[in-house]
C-alpha cells in the first residue's frame, strides 16, 4: 500500500504540490492567529497606557490632617494606613503636602512639599533645602514680580497670620505630563502654580492643616491584566475600606481599564473571525482540488474494484495520497505563521502567553489538517460509490442533482439570516459577524448557476452563428465539471479581499482624521511660558509672516471648554476640515468689530493723574498696567485723596522697555489696611478722572476723548459693580449703597481695547446657563465675560462636539494680568521646518512635548480596530491566493483532456488562432466573471450587512467614520486581484498553448 501511495504521489506531483500549498497557506494563518492576538493585545494595552492621562495610571490617597507641627509623622501615618488598605505593590510611591492659601490681593496659591521635587523640575537657582525657602514657577514669578532673594507672603484669609517664604529659585516643569505631576493638588487651577518648600516649613503653625497625599503609580502588568488579574474590582473594594478609615481614594483608572478590556475582547473576536473565514475557504479549495485530482484517480479506483479491493482499502489509498501533502503543508505553515505574526505584531514576551499561544497554534493547525482530511474523505467517498463503468468514463455525468440545489438554498437562507442579524441590534454576534462573506457566497451560488445556464444556451447559439472561439469557450465552461464551484470560490475570495482591503484603507483614513481633529494641526508643540502675552509675542517673532506657526491656548476647565487661537493665522496653519465650518469665520468676526483703538502705551517713569474727589471718605485710585512684551503686571497707586480737584503723581517701574505697558483697569478702594489687604471703597465714594499723562518722556496717555468714551470702559461682571459714567471728556467712578445685599463688592473698572463682547464660534448645544441668561465665559479673566456667538458648528478641532473657538489676542487683552488656566501650544503648518522651532526657543519658549498627525495615527494603529483590520487583510490575501491556487490545479488537471479535444478539433479544421484563443479564454472567462462578480458581491454585501470601519475602542466618535469600501478601494482591490488571478490563469494555460503550437510545428 505504501508503494502504491508513493507511486501515485510521484505521478501526480502538480496536484500534490497544490494541496500542499493550500494547506500551508491555511496553516500559516491558523498558526499566526494566536501569536498575533497575544502580541496585538499587548501592543494595544501599551498604546492605551501611553495615551492615557497620568491621573488614570495612578491612585492617590488623601487626607486633611492636623500635623501638630510634625508633618513627617503625618506622612508616615498615612503610608502605614495605605499599606494595609490598598492591595497593590508599593512601587515608588510619591508623598506630599499641600495647603491652599492666597497671595497679594487674593490670588490663589498653594504652599506644597513633594518628594524629589527638584529632580522633576528645571531650576534657575538652588533647590530649596532650609525651612522657609521656596521655589516658585516662572509664570508665578512674572505675575507677582518677585525673584530669587525676594520675600513671598501668603495667607489663609485676610485676617490669618502670614506665611513668609524666601524665594531662592524659579522652576519650570521638566515633564508636565509625567506620573509625578498626576496629582491636581500640586498644579495651578484658578490661581498660581504652587510654591514648593521643604517639609520643615510645614512645622509652622499656619501650615498645620495641609492635605497629605500618597500617590501610587499603578504597575503596568496589573493595568494590562496579565495572568487574568482584574484590577478594577480590587480598587473598588479598596475604595470602600479607605473611605471607612476616613481617607479619600482618588482613582481615575476606570476609563483606561475599560479601554484595555475592550481592546482585548475585540482583538480576540476579530482574529477568530478572520481565521474561521480562511479555514472555510481553505477547506472549500481543498475539496475542489480533491475533486479535480480525483478524475485521475478514477482509473485507479476502477482497477482496484475490478481486482476485488474493498472500499476501505481504496479510501486508504486515496487518503494516503492526501495525507503527505496535508501533513507537510501543516508542518510548513506552523513556523511560517509564527514568523508572520511576529512580522505583523511583534514578539510575545510573557512566558505564560508564549505557552498558551503555542498550544492554540497547534490546535488551529490540527483543525486545518483534520478538516482537510475530512473534506477529502467526503469527496473520495462520493467518488468511490460510483460503479466501475462510470469511474472509467472520461466525460462527467452532469452538473449535479437535487442535493446540490438543497445546499444552495440552505446557503441562501443562512445569508439572509446573517443580513437580518447584522442590521438588527445583534450586529456584533452570531451570523452577523460573518455576514459579508455569507452574502458574497450567496451571490456566488446564484450567479454560478446563472453562468452555467448562460454558457449552455450561449454556446450552442455561438456555434451555430459560426463564432467558434466564443462557442467553444462557452461549451468548455458549461461542460467542465466543477467550473461553477471554482467560479464561486473566486467570487467569495475577491469579495472578502475587497472588503478587508477597503476596511484597512478606511481604518487608516479614520486614524488620520481623528489625529488631525485631536491635534488641530500637522504638528503641535506643548510649550511653557509666563503668560499669553509672551506666548503670542514669541510666536509672532518666530514667524512674522504668519504662515507656519500659530499660538494656541486650550482651556478645558472652562464651561464649555475654550480653544483660543490667533485667528488671523488659523486658515494658514490649522489642519482644517469641512466639519468645522468656514476657517475664516472667527477672523472675519473679530476684524468686523475689533473694539476701540488702544490708548497710547505707557513708557515713562512717572504718571500724573488729574481728578476730582467727590466723597468725604478717604479713598485711593489704583491703575493696573501690563507690559506688552512680557505680560508682567505693573501697579500704580494714587492717594489717599483729599476732597476736590487735584493732580497726583506716582512712579512707574517696568514700563520703560519697548513696547511699553497698556492700561488694564482702574480701582476705586479704601486705603490699604496694615496687613496689605485693600478693601473696597465705602458707599458714597466717587471720583471723576480728567486726564492721565506721563513723564520721561512726556506724553498724554488719556485725554478727554478717551476718558469720555463709554465704549472704552466696562465694569465688573459679578457682584455689586462700580457705577461708571463717561461723558463730557471725563470718567466718573462711584460706589453707591449696596441695598440688594450682594456679598461681592466690586472695586474695578476695566479698559476696553478689544471687541466686547468678544465673538466666538460654538460647537454643539449651548450650556444650560446660556439658555437661562446671556452667553458668558470664565476663560477670559476668571470671571464671567459676556460673549457673542458669531457662528455655530457641530465640531471643533481639539475640543470635539462641545466647546468654543475664541480669538487669543482678544482673550489676552480681556484677561490682562489674570492668570487664567490653560495649556499653551504652538501649532505648526506642514511647511514649518526646524528653523521655526529654533526661532521659538530663541524667542523664549520652553518646548516640551511634540506631537504630529502621523505619530498619533501610528499610536492609534496599536489599538484593536487597526489590529483586526490588519489581520483581516492577511486573511483576505490568503483567500485570494487560495483561489489562485485552485485555478492553477484546475488548469493542470484539465490540461491533457483539453489538449486532446483541441487537437481533435484542429484535425477537423479548427484554426490554430481559434484553438489558442479557446485555450486562454476558458480560464480567463472564469477569472474575469468571478472578479467582476466578486466586486459586485462586495459592493452589495457592504451596505446589506452594514459593514463599517470599526469604531475606536475609547468611544471617540467626533467625526463620522469613513466608508468601508469606496470606489478607490474597490478599484484598487480589483486591480490587485486581476494581477494575481490573471497571472496564475495565464501560467496555467501557457503549457497547453505551447503544446498546441508545438504539435502544429511538428506537423
Amino acid at each position: 500500500m505504501v508503494g502504491l501511495i508513493w507511486g501515485a504521489v510521484r505521478t501526480r506531483t502538480a496536484q500534490v504540490l497544490t494541496v500542499l500549498v493550500l494547506t500551508a497557506l491555511a496553516a500559516a494563518v491558523a498558526a499566526a492567529g494566536p501569536w498575533f492576538a497575544y502580541a496585538s493585545i499587548n501592543r494595544a494595552a501599551a498604546a492605551d497606557l501611553a495615551a492615557a492621562p497620568a491621573d488614570q495610571r495612578t491612585v492617590s490617597v488623601r487626607q486633611i490632617s492636623n500635623t501638630g507641627g510634625d508633618p513627617q509623622a503625618a506622612i508616615r501615618e498615612l503610608e502605614s494606613q495605605v499599606g494595609s488598605l490598598l492591595p497593590l505593590p508599593a512601587a515608588d510611591p510619591v508623598t506630599g503636602l499641600a495647603l491652599p492659601l492666597t497671595v497679594g490681593t487674593g490670588t490663589a496659591m498653594s504652599v506644597a512639599f513633594r518628594d524629589d521635587f527638584c529632580a522633576n523640575v528645571r531650576l534657575d537657582g538652588p533647590c530649596p533645602s532650609a525651612r522657609g525657602q521656596t521655589a516658585i514657577s516662572v509664570a508665578a514669578a512674572e505675575q507677582l514680580k518677585v525673584g530669587p532673594g525676594d520675600k513671598l507672603t501668603l495667607r489663609g484669609s485676610p485676617i490669618s497670620p502670614p506665611v513668609d517664604l524666601t524665594v531662592v529659585a524659579r522652576y519650570t516643569y521638566a515633564n508636565p505630563g509625567s506620573l509625578y505631576w498626576s496629582n491636581s493638588l500640586f498644579e495651578a487651577e484658578r490661581g498660581l502654580d504652587p510654591a514648593f518648600t521643604p517639609i520643615e516649613t510645614f512645622e509652622a503653625p499656619p501650615l498645620w492643616e495641609p492635605t497629605v497625599a500618597y500617590d501610587l503609580p499603578l504597575p503596568e502588568a496589573l493595568l494590562r491584566g496579565e495572568g487574568g488579574y482584574q484590577l478594577g474590582p480590587d480598587l473598588r473594594e479598596a475604595q470602600w475600606k479607605i473611605a471607612a478609615s476616613g481617607l479619600r481614594l482618588v482613582n481615575a483608572s476606570g476609563p483606561l481599564l475599560v479601554a484595555i478590556d475592550r481592546d482585548r475582547d475585540e482583538i480576540r473576536v476579530g482574529v477568530v473571525i478572520a481565521m474561521v473565514q480562511t479555514l472555510v475557504l481553505t477547506w472549500f479549495a481543498i475539496g475542489l482540488a480533491g475533486r479535480y485530482t480525483g478524475r485521475d484517480r478514477r482509473g485507479d479506483a476502477a482497477l482496484l474494484k475490478l481486482r476485488g479491493a474493498t472500499r476501505f482499502a481504496m479510501l486508504r489509498l486515496a487518503w494516503g495520497q492526501h495525507l503527505l501533502p496535508l501533513t507537510a503543508g501543516a508542518l510548513i505553515g506552523l513556523p511560517l505563521g509564527w514568523l508572520l505574526a511576529r512580522r505583523l505584531a511583534g514578539p510575545v514576551t510573557a512566558a505564560v502567553q508564549q505557552r498558551e499561544a503555542l498550544a492554540l497554534s497547534l490546535v488551529a493547525v490540527a483543525a486545518v489538517l483534520l478538516g482537510g482530511l475530512a473534506v477529502l474523505a467526503v469527496v473520495e467517498a462520493v467518488a468511490l460509490r460510483r460503479p466501475v463503468a462510470e469511474l472509467l468514463r472520461e466525460v462527467g455525468s452532469g452538473r449535479g442533482d437535487w442535493r446540490a440545489g438543497v445546499v444552495d438554498l440552505l446557503l441562501l437562507v443562512i445569508a439572509v439570516a446573517a443580513v437580518y442579524q447584522a442590521r438588527s441590534s445583534a450586529r456584533g454576534s452570531g451570523l452577523a459577524l460573518a455576514a459579508p462573506g455569507l452574502v458574497a457566497l450567496a451571490v456566488a451560488v446564484l450567479l454560478a448557476r446563472l453562468l452555467g445556464r448562460v454558457a449552455d444556451r450561449g454556446g450552442s447559439v455561438a456555434m451555430r452563428a459560426g463564432r467558434l472561439r466564443l462557442g467553444l469557450t462557452a461549451v468548455q465552461v458549461s461542460r467542465q465539471p466543477g467550473s461553477d464551484r471554482v467560479f464561486a470560490l473566486i467570487v467569495v475570495a475577491v469579495a472578502l479581499f475587497a472588503t478587508t482591503f477597503g476596511l484597512t484603507l478606511g481604518d487608516h483614513r479614520a486614524r488620520t482624521q481623528r489625529s488631525g481633529a485631536e491635534l488641530g494641526a500637522e504638528r503641535v508643540l506643548t510649550v511653557q511660558t509666563a503668560n499669553r502675552t509672551t506666548l503670542l509675542a514669541a510666536v509672532r517673532r518666530a514667524d512674522p509672516g504668519g504662515e507656519k506657526a500659530m499660538a494656541v491656548v486650550v482651556d478645558r476647565a472652562s464651561t464649555p471648554p475654550v480653544l483660543a487661537v490667533d485667528s488671523s493665522r488659523l486658515a494658514a496653519v490649522a489642519r482644517w476640515q469641512p466639519a468645522y465650518g468656514p476657517a475664516g469665520l472667527l477672523a472675519a468676526a473679530t476684524a468686523e468689530n475689533h473694539g476701540p483703538k488702544p490708548a497710547p502705551a505707557v513708557t515713562g517713569s512717572r504718571l500724573a493723574l488729574r481728578l476730582r474727589n467727590e466723597s468725604g471718605q478717604p479713598v485711593t485710585v489704583g491703575l493696573s498696567l501690563q507690559h506688552e512684551g512680557t505680560g508682567a503686571p505693573v501697579q500704580v497707586r494714587f492717594g489717599p485723596l483729599r476732597p476736590g480737584e487735584q493732580t497726583l503723581t506716582a512712579p512707574v517701574a517696568g514700563c520703560a522697555e519697548a513696547p511699553g505697558c497698556r492700561i488694564l483697569r482702574w480701582q476705586l478702594s479704601s486705603p490699604p489696611v496694615p496687613n496689605g489687604y485693600v478693601p473696597p471703597a465705602e458707599p458714597g465714594s466717587a471720583v471723576t478722572l480728567r486726564g492721565l499723562t506721563q513723564q520721561s518722556p512726556a506724553a498724554t496717555i488719556l485725554g478727554p476723548r478717551e476718558l469720555g468714551d463709554i465704549a472704552r470702559w466696562r465694569p465688573e461682571t459679578t457682584g455689586a459693580a462700580l457705577d461708571i459714567a463717561a461723558s463730557d471728556g471725563v470718567l466718573r467712578l462711584a460706589r453707591d449703597e449696596n441695598s440688594a445685599g450682594i456679598p461681592e463688592i466690586g472695586k474695578q473698572v476695566y479698559a476696553v481695547d478689544s471687541a466686547v463682547p468678544p465673538p466666538v464660534v460654538l460647537a454643539g448645544t449651548p450650556p444650560e446657563a446660556w439658555r437661562l441668561g446671556e452667553p458668558a465665559l470664565t476663560s477670559y479673566d476668571g470671571e464671567p465675560v459676556p460673549v457673542r456667538v458669531a457662528g455655530v458648528t457641530d465640531v471643533l478641532p481639539v475640543l470635539g462636539r462641545s466647546g468654543v473657538l475664541a480669538d487669543l489676542e482678544t482673550a489676552r487683552r480681556i484677561a490682562g494680568d489674570v492668570n487664567v488656566p490653560g495649556t499653551f501650544q504652538v501649532w505648526l503648518a506642514p511647511g514649518a521646518g526646524p528653523e521655526v522651532v529654533t526661532a521659538l526657543r530663541e524667542a523664549g519658549l520652553v518646548i516640551g512635548a511634540e506631537d504630529t498627525v502621523g505619530g498619533r495615527a501610528g499610536r492609534l494603529a496599536e489599538q484593536a480596530p487597526t489590529a483586526i483590520a490588519r489581520f483581516g487583510l492577511v486573511g483576505g490575501v490568503v483567500g485570494l491566493l487560495l483561489a489562485a491556487a485552485t485555478i492553477g490545479v484546475a488548469g493542470a488537471v484539465d490540461r491533457r483532456t483539453r489538449l486532446e479535444q483541441l487537437r481533435a478539433l484542429r484535425v477537423q479544421g479548427l484554426p490554430l488562432r481559434a484553438a489558442v484563443g479557446t485555450a486562454y479564454a476558458g480560464t480567463w472567462v472564469l477569472i474575469l466573471a468571478g472578479l467582476v462578480t466578486g466586486l459586485v458581491a462586495a459592493a452589495i454585501a457592504n451596505p446589506a450587512a452594514r459593514v463599517a470601519v470599526r469604531g475606536f475602542t475609547d468611544g471617540w466618535n467626533v467625526l463620522p467614520r469613513p466608508g468601508a469600501l469606496g470606489w478607490v478601494a474597490l478599484g484598487a482591490a480589483g486591480l490587485i486581484a486581476l494581477v494575481v488571478l490573471g497571472l496564475v490563469g495565464w501560467l496555467s494555460a501557457l503549457p497547453l498553448v505551447r503544446r498546441l503550437r508545438g504539435g502544429e510545428a511538428a506537423r
